[in-house]
């Protein structure tokens, strides 16, 4: 068999969604994130602020899960090709994505633990210092939010087109999201302790913070986790290709496994049973108008006994 004739039955098996914008967007955040971490950590000690400290520390663990972001997207890119990962490596940004997740959640807990304990404990604090270095706080975040905003808006727009979505740059943008809102809460708090003598309203603040950040981490957990197990299509999908195969000849769809193998790309392995078998490429021409399965394998068994219906 000549090359030729046997690269024209190849493709490929990378379904990597790698987004070169996103990747140096989100280490500009983490450069600002890990350096405005440090100045919270810093000023909150001097200052007494426990809301500008536990903030401090909570965008410590962003920074993080930052890095857990960039070192996804220069894995994925940079064993895009590597024939050891079967699919490419297209779950490396959804695992990205997940870990993510799952630091989210962690530092809701801890807000609220902080929160409790500052509800018994309450300390002194110099509100005006506290209240500047929130402020520039606040101010950084909304930058980054602004860096991955644009982008992230871009690539929900070009998912409308080629339906690629990636979990790694949302994780990013609802940590900065989430940055954003306890520094948001915080000068809140800082304002009431400061002006009405309401110093309960910090840790108040915190658990209500903690609350939204829990949402947004289930919603990405629960997303990514699909993924990673191998979740099928929708049932309406798979009902819509079961009918497609058997409305041509005489076919029988006898076995039907669909998953994904990258962000929104999926493999099928399909067995038909029929009497009047075609080649493979056959019923993989039924099924093109299914743009997101791009790895299609199709088993024909021929029925030994005799037809119920006549082919035409």
């Amino acid at each position: 068999m000549h090359i030729h004739t046997l690269q024209k039955w190849q493709h490929s098996h990378d379904f990597t969604a790698i987004h070169h914008t996103g990747e140096s967007r989100t280490t500009q955040v983490f450069v600002l994130t890990f350096i405005t971490m440090g100045v919270e950590i810093v000023a909150g000690n001097i200052f007494g602020s426990m809301a500008l400290l536990a903030d401090g520390w909570h965008m410590g663990t962003h920074a993080a899960a930052f890095a857990i972001s960039i070192f996804a997207y220069r894995y994925a890119k940079k064993n895009a090709g590597n024939p050891d990962f079967s699919f490419g490596t297209g779950k490396v940004s959804v695992l990205g994505g997940f870990a993510s997740a799952v630091a989210l959640a962690v530092i809701a807990l801890i807000m609220v633990i902080e929160s409790i304990n500052r509800l018994y404990h309450p300390q002194t604090i110099h509100f005006n210092e506290a209240i500047f270095i929130a402020v520039t706080g606040l101010g950084i975040n909304l930058i980054c939010a602004f860096l991955l905003q644009d982008h992230h808006n871009h690539e929900h727009t070009e998912k409308e087109n080629h339906r690629h979505h990636d979990h790694n740059l949302r994780a990013a943008y609802l940590h900065v999201l989430a940055d954003a809102l306890t520094s948001l809460l915080a000068i809140i708090a800082l304002f009431s302790g400061k002006y009405f003598g309401l110093n309960w309203m910090d840790p108040l603040m915190g658990i209500a913070g903690a609350l939204v950040i829990t949402r947004w981490s289930w919603g990405l957990l629960k997303d990514t986790s699909l993924i990673l197990l191998d979740h099928s299509m929708e049932d309406e999908n798979i009902i819509k290709i079961k009918k497609i195969l058997e409305a041509d000849s005489d076919n029988r769809v006898s076995d039907v496994h669909i998953w994904r193998v990258g962000p929104d790309h999926y493999a099928a392995v399909i067995s038909i049973v029929t009497h009047y078998p075609k080649p493979p490429e056959h019923y993989k021409r039924l099924l093109k108008s299914f743009k997101k399965v791009f790895h299609i394998t199709i088993e024909v068994n021929p029925c030994p006994e005799p037809p119920c219906i006549q082919e035409t």
